[in-house]
């Protein structure tokens, strides 16, 4: 049995089967008759929508389950709530804020546990944003020697987005204001990949030539202290028409979303010919929908 924590539990070729099968028009009903409990400590519109979908697409139930329900280690332990939600389904998926509380469950479960978000990684959102990346630039064997640009907080979209792109022959840029980095022990990590990867605090300096830029909020859910300090650091890091005039002819604009317009990027960059967010998100749901069949048939 398998779980889903971040990209890299997967090989490259495990990696790219499940693209794979996140772009097949038709995939086994892998959950038929099945149940899948979808455990949030952190609410999300795209994450819920998108995981109850591809579970029903594979003719399972999702049951999402709300923080109060269960209440990880105030009313029940993280363990006894994974074994009690085992007795009753075929997966977990969690969205928490302490990525230890998904290693906590991995230890105890009988069933694979997937990472729907924690403080460390992203892994389904790494797994759309490379779907979608794929569908523009000819499939998954397309995407080597190509290079993607992340610009903002190096947080864990960025870093799941790392790991998956340098596993499939990308090359790394990620520009961050001073002090918002990827630690020694990320960037070791991201290199193992086999990727080019290039830390830099100039924005310019990253985009220059490359097929994807992509950013995120500079305030993540939990750091909303942070946020009026956040926004004078981060200065000079939104993405703009000008910074995306930097990139390839043929780049693509992402973002995980939610968006805060004109922060982290600009409404025309947004809404322009180049985003690609909308599909980015719909893959979100076809993504979740591969990442299960794969762990079904590790069982």
């Amino acid at each position: 049995m398998r779980h889903l924590l971040e990209v890299d539990d997967l090989s490259t070729t495990e990696l790219g089967d499940i693209l794979d099968l996140g772009g097949a028009a038709t995939v086994p009903r892998s959950l038929d008759g099945l149940g899948m409990a979808l455990l949030f400590e952190k609410p999300s519109a795209r994450t819920r929508n998108s995981m109850e979908m591809a579970v029903v697409q594979l003719g399972g139930h999702p049951l999402t389950i709300r923080p109060d329900e269960v209440g990880l280690d105030t009313r029940e332990t993280v363990e006894d709530v994974t074994r009690t939600l085992c007795c009753y389904h075929a997966a977990i998926g969690a969205r928490v804020f302490e990525h230890s509380k998904l290693e906590r469950m991995t230890a105890v479960s009988s069933v694979p546990i997937v990472n729907m978000l924690s403080d460390e990684a992203h892994p389904l959102q790494a797994l759309a944003d490379l779907l979608t990346i794929a569908n523009e630039f000819g499939g998954v064997a397309g995407l080597a020697g190509r290079t993607v640009a992340y610009i903002g907080d190096a947080n864990n979209v960025a870093r799941s987005l790392s790991l998956g792109a340098g596993m499939l022959g990308m090359s790394v840029r990620v520009a961050t204001p001073v002090g918002f980095g990827f630690s020694e022990a990320d960037v070791a990590r991201i290199i193992a990949t086999g990727t080019d990867f290039v830390a830099t605090n100039d924005p310019f300096e990253a985009v220059a030539g490359a097929s994807v830029v992509y950013t995120d909020v500079w305030t993540s859910m939990g750091q909303e202290d942070e946020s009026a300090k956040r926004r004078e650091l981060f200065a000079g890091f939104t993405v703009t028409d000008e910074l995306m005039d930097a990139a390839a002819p043929d780049a693509i604009f992402m973002h995980c979303l939610p968006a805060h317009r004109g922060e982290e990027v600009s409404d025309s960059v947004l809404e322009g010919s180049r985003s690609r967010v909308w599909p980015q998100a719909e893959n979100r749901m076809h993504a979740a929908r591969g990442a299960l069949v794969w762990l079904m048939e590790q069982r």
